[in-house]
């Protein structure tokens, strides 16, 4: 399974959710191991760490062990991190194509998700791996999934609320084709499904047939 630790409060609540009395049950979690969909490129104790933020939301509270947790290592410069995690992806495979059960995935405001920002060199990746990217809006590198390897789970899911994401919903479900502008569209499956769960302030800008 991958745990696609975006940023924000998206993920934040959904942790939460998962980790509480009504939900902490109904998981066999000693059986589940977490990727990241992107990191940060901080140290893991900063408070903008995609890590720390599902350390602290999901896996204290569920006593999840290190040992199911793949972290992206951003002590290293970006690039050898982006390639040590590529290796760790494939080891964990091992001969088998790197399929997750689950990618887990958020939406920007800018269309972006995981951290494949508009207009940047890692939308033409043709690799199923992790590369590093540098974020000009954010003046900051980022680790991520690339789209073939994102693409080539299971299942998908984009987990995206809230009035100030409508417009960036509206744009890649229904706007014509253009990755540079919607870097979202990349993400299709190559076999797996694919879900978006939108709450209604999120949806307000489709039209009804896709409601």
């Amino acid at each position: 399974m991958l745990g696609g630790a975006v940023g924000g409060n998206s993920p934040k609540k959904f942790y939460e959710l998962l980790a509480s009395p009504s939900y902490r049950t109904r998981v066999a979690w000693e059986k589940v191991h977490f990727f990241f969909g992107d990191e940060r490129y901080v140290p893991h104790t900063d408070p903008e760490s995609n890590c720390l933020l599902a350390k602290k939301a999901l896996f204290e509270p569920l006593q999840i062990a290190p040992s199911q947790v793949f972290a992206v290592d951003t002590a290293l410069d970006p690039a050898e991190a982006a390639q040590q995690y590529t290796q760790t992806i494939e080891h964990y495979f091992g001969q088998k194509e790197a399929r997750f059960d689950l990618v887990l995935l958020g939406l920007g405001d800018n269309s972006h998700t995981a951290s494949l920002f508009p207009h940047t060199p890692v939308l033409h990746e043709a690799a199923a791996g992790a590369k590093e990217v540098f974020v000009e809006e954010k003046q900051a590198y980022r680790i991520t999934l690339t789209a073939p390897l994102i693409n080539q789970a299971q299942a998908i899911a984009f987990l995206v609320y809230g009035a100030d994401k409508a417009a960036a919903v509206q744009r890649v479900l229904t706007a014509e084709r253009h990755v540079e502008e919607f870097p979202a569209q990349l993400i299709t499956p190559v076999s797996g499904e694919l879900h978006w769960f939108l709450d209604g302030a999120a949806a307000a800008q489709l039209p009804d047939e896709r409601k």
